[in-house]
């Protein structure tokens, strides 16, 4: 349902080589790459004999250097090894003297001499970011994004004296994604996977198996390195093409343009999805047509009627802002420290000092830049913040407040919890419909924020009723999924949910719980038009059991209790042991179509209840109550990061929160395939707690001393509730052989009654189906029955209407090894099966004849037969003469492949706390 089996998300390669033959290395480099390269090939087993890098850097040591000298590896620090291409002998001399069998550059920025090139046993082998031959030069990545190749990765090579024309030793290619940075790129695929490389070649080259594949020359391309002078957009071109020149040159040397007669450099670029929003014109010279600042930054036309979205602007004197704040006037008020944030500061300018060594003092005025920081130390500097006072910053925020004194009032904004804005900005999507104005969110919701895919992606979500669009909504990425779980995680470990008193967390649910009944109206309208569902229902049960749950969780809040527990004592001193029930942390929530809103609210209230913050992946079909939910959130003052939204993909951002080493709890509702690849990515990763409610066949038996009114209406509810798209719903009738004529007579004749239509209409019993590709399925099942020779009562077709209707079906004579009696339809189609007359053992037996085990029913007066069948059911929940009766303080879930773990009642709060035990001696 939400993720397919064809659907394969890249895990990059974790195998490990068995090295046998060994060599003695020269690392001639530099950089983190550098550094890792050389850590890794040390740990194989391989001996370095000299490590051959660059000088200090403002008095910092390159990190291939301090890793090297860690190790009491030999280093060199040569400037240069030639002067007008001549080598320096000294330099030479101390190159020969460590007597190494081969050179291995991983990031090399000096020119090597042939004498060093060649001289080692088995050459020399480097690193290049291109497939070569294409790209050949220092800013291969940069000219790979700039030409908007669809295919980008890395070349080993011998090196020679051309220009990276040496033979091929290995090559491994990548994807372009289409807002990919040099950043963005380098991490995804180049760092990472080329230090692999790197290790892998040089076995190859120890164990005799490394070839050398000539360049060709067809294909090869040469591109300088890019200087500020050269990096001016042409704003006359296609959008894309825009696009490519701004990632193509971020973060240097930045691509610029000229703004009220100013340079502006330009950073974070992504095409524009969707309409221009609303904004204020900006003349920028050159432009084809009037660019906008927006809420989502400065929109720039291309010559195509295309759009770039630039998220942030740097002035010439290196400050950094966002884009969308151009016209803002004004200075921020300066925050008042208190005596524990000047402490705290004194941390933070311990922390600049550390990086800046050679400024002498670090001053309110000190540039972080002007005083020589690189990219490198924005990334030393955000994760030292974080260690040492728990504050999560972005590389952004370091941009954008280069001096100490603007990091400082930044810093302690963060700290305090504070926003820029304190009102939350959306774009809704306005409809009239329903007699009503609905206002729907449709972007992302992350840290408490509505906010565009990090890609601009969006996708079309569908009304069912006529196939029509209802609107685009955010298609979120993996960096999504990476930003939400970080805000959860902030959230989680330094916000104000984590310490608030649990009365007063219950208090905040509480009110949630009164806004989406002041809005019940509204969010079943907006499910009705997303998911088909009757309006009459949504407002009953989708929406009126969400306020229920939510309501029936806060009281739980202030009543999550530990025990204690009496053990052997420690004589002569005395032991106390008790227990305390403590949040998991960060949790996923990935939930199905047929029930939007109430399948968000049954995992989610218990998830906050117990003190978590969570990521919650609606189904791609039906995003748009979970984004609403998300607005009433904030206005129930839910702080920001406690809850995140993220509509998308099963495959991309399923799969992502299933891998992801800081979410510690993940629920899932839908199918038992993708249940069990959850619960293999779980465990695979950090083995993350795990509860799914999965599959079910659902068995219903009715007896012939039942009541039957009673058994036709609720064996019609059993099959046909909520168009059948219900995870309870009977997937096979068992009825004894005397009555079942009866019993089908006059269910066909209740189906006769049944209005199918507009799910808006207040007399509409059914439906359509949830979504074109579901209902194609439903039409598959009913063949597929008629194929195995069940008889098809009534229905098995599609309604002759625009929309995605399925006429309420009927099939009968339905053996045990067909496949409609082994399967879920998940829609409208009864499937019933005769029994002999007084055979409780036998039609029990048949009923078990299942993988699954959700959940069940019996229809019989006689009370001691319905408690001994419920007794032999295998399944979670047992419905006697009655069926869907659920309850917010009834347990739910299932058996055997219909999953593990209980929504509802208080064991659903249990699945989202953990115990912890304490024993004290006195």
């Amino acid at each position: 349902m939400l993720w397919t089996a064809s659907q394969v998300f890249r895990k990059f390669s974790t195998s490990s080589y068995h090295f046998q033959n060994k060599l003695r290395l020269a690392i001639i480099g530099q950089s983190l790459f550098g550094k890792e390269v050389y850590s890794n090939l040390r740990k194989e087993g391989h001996k370095v004999v000299g490590v051959f890098t660059v000088p200090d850097q403002n008095g910092k040591a390159d990190p291939l250097a301090l890793a090297a000298e860690k190790d009491g590896t030999p280093v060199f620090k040569f400037p240069r090894w030639r002067v007008k291409g001549k080598p320096i002998p000294e330099v030479v001399e101390a190159y020969m003297a460590v007597d190494a069998e081969i050179n291995v550059m991983p990031f090399c920025s000096q020119f090597i001499p042939m004498n060093i090139i060649d001289h080692p046993k088995h050459g020399s082998i480097i690193y290049h970011p291109s497939i070569l031959p294409l790209h050949r030069g220092a800013s291969a990545i940069n000219w790979s994004l700039i030409h908007g190749d669809k295919k980008a990765g890395f070349t080993v090579f011998w090196a020679d004296d051309g220009l990276d024309t040496g033979p091929i030793l290995l090559q491994r290619e990548c994807a372009v994604e289409p807002d990919d940075t040099v950043d963005t790129l380098y991490n995804r695929f180049l760092f990472p996977e080329g230090i692999k490389a790197m290790v892998e070649s040089v076995q190859l080259v120890a164990d005799g198996k490394a070839p050398r594949i000539p360049q060709p020359e067809e294909g090869a391309s040469y591109e300088g390195i890019q200087k500020k002078s050269n990096a001016k957009i042409n704003l006359a071109q296609p959008a894309q093409a825009i696009h490519n020149w701004i990632r193509g040159h971020d973060k240097i040397p930045g691509a610029w343009t000229v703004i009220d007669g100013k340079c502006v450099t330009l950073y974070g670029s992504s095409m524009l999805q969707g309409s221009v929003p609303a904004g204020q014109p900006l003349d920028i010279e050159g432009a084809s047509a009037q660019s906008l600042v927006t809420k989502n930054g400065l929109v720039l036309h291309g010559t195509d009627g295309k759009a770039v979205v630039v998220k942030n602007l740097q002035f010439e004197d290196g400050k950094m802002i966002p884009a969308s704040k151009y016209f803002s006037t004004g200075e921020t008020q300066s925050v008042e420290l208190t005596d524990d944030e000047k402490e705290i500061v004194k941390e933070m300018r311990n922390i600049w000092k550390g990086i800046l060594s050679n400024v002498a003092a670090i001053e309110d005025t000190t540039d972080f830049f002007k005083s020589g920081a690189a990219s490198m130390d924005v990334v030393r500097v955000v994760e030292e913040v974080k260690q040492r006072a728990g504050v999560l910053l972005q590389n952004e925020d370091i941009y954008m407040a280069t001096t100490f004194q603007d990091f400082i009032q930044m810093f302690v904004r963060k700290l305090r919890g504070e926003e820029e804005e304190d009102e939350l900005v959306i774009d809704h999507v306005t409809k009239e419909m329903n007699s009503m104005t609905v206002k729907m969110p449709h972007q992302c919701f992350i840290n408490g924020a509505f906010v565009d895919a990090e890609n601009g992606k969006t996708y079309d979500t569908i009304n069912p009723t006529d196939g029509s669009v209802i609107c685009k909504v955010s298609y979120a990425s993996v960096g999504d999924v990476d930003q939400a779980v970080a805000a959860a995680k902030q959230a989680f470990d330094h916000g104000p949910w984590g310490r608030m008193n649990p009365r007063d967390r219950g208090n905040l649910l509480y009110k949630l719980a009164d806004l989406m009944e002041q809005h019940q109206e509204e969010l079943a309208t907006i499910e009705s038009v997303d998911s088909g569902a009757v309006y009459t229902l949504a407002l009953k049960t989708h929406v009126g059991m969400s306020i229920q749950t939510f309501r029936y969780f806060a009281g739980w809040c202030d009543k999550i209790q530990g025990k204690t527990i009496p053990i052997n004592q420690a004589r002569p001193n005395h032991n106390l042991t008790f227990t305390k029930k403590e949040p998991i942390g960060v949790c996923a929530i990935v939930i199905p179509w047929n029930y939007p809103l109430m399948m968000l609210a049954w995992k989610s209230a218990a998830c906050l209840a117990a003190g978590n913050t969570l990521v919650l992946k609606p189904a791609q079909v039906t995003p748009l109550t979970a984004l609403k939910f998300a607005e009433l959130s904030v206005k129930a003052g839910i702080p920001k990061g406690v809850i995140n939204i993220l509509p998308g993909s099963g495959g991309m951002v399923g799969q992502r929160l299933a891998d992801h080493p800081d979410i510690r709890k993940l629920g899932f509702t839908g199918s038992t395939p993708i249940g069990k690849q959850i619960m293999k990515s779980c465990a695979l990763s950090n083995l993350k707690k795990v509860s799914l409610e999965l599959g079910g066949k659902s068995p219903l038996i009715i007896f012939n001393d039942c009541d039957m009114d009673k058994a036709v209406r609720m064996g019609m509810s059993s099959v046909y509730f909520n168009k059948g798209e219900n995870c309870i719903a009977a997937g096979r009738l068992f009825v004894e052989e005397s009555i079942h004529d009866e019993f089908i007579s006059r269910v066909v004749a209740e189906i006769k009654k049944m209005k199918i239509g507009d799910p808006l209409d207040r007399s509409t019993d059914h439906g359509p189906q949830n979504h074109k590709a579901h209902l194609d399925k439903l039409l598959e099942y009913c063949e597929v029955g008629l194929k195995e020779g069940a008889t098809l009562v009534c229905g098995g077709k599609q309604v002759e209407r625009p929309g995605f209707f399925m006429e309420p079906t009927v099939f009968t004579d339905v053996e045990d090894h067909m496949f409609i009696a082994k399967e879920e339809s998940f829609g409208p189609v009864m499937v019933v099966s005769k029994f002999k007359d007084g055979d409780v053992e036998g039609v029990l037996q048949r009923a078990n004849d299942t993988e699954y085990g959700l959940a069940s029913g019996v229809f019989t007066r006689d009370i001691n037969k319905a408690m001994y069948v419920s007794e032999h059911l295998e399944a979670g929940t047992v419905f006697v003469n009655t069926y869907n009766k659920t309850d917010v303080a009834s347990p739910f879930g299932g058996f055997k492949q219909s999953g593990f773990g209980k929504d509802l009642g208080e064991d659903a709060l249990m699945e989202y706390l953990k115990t912890k035990a304490v024993t004290v001696e006195y």
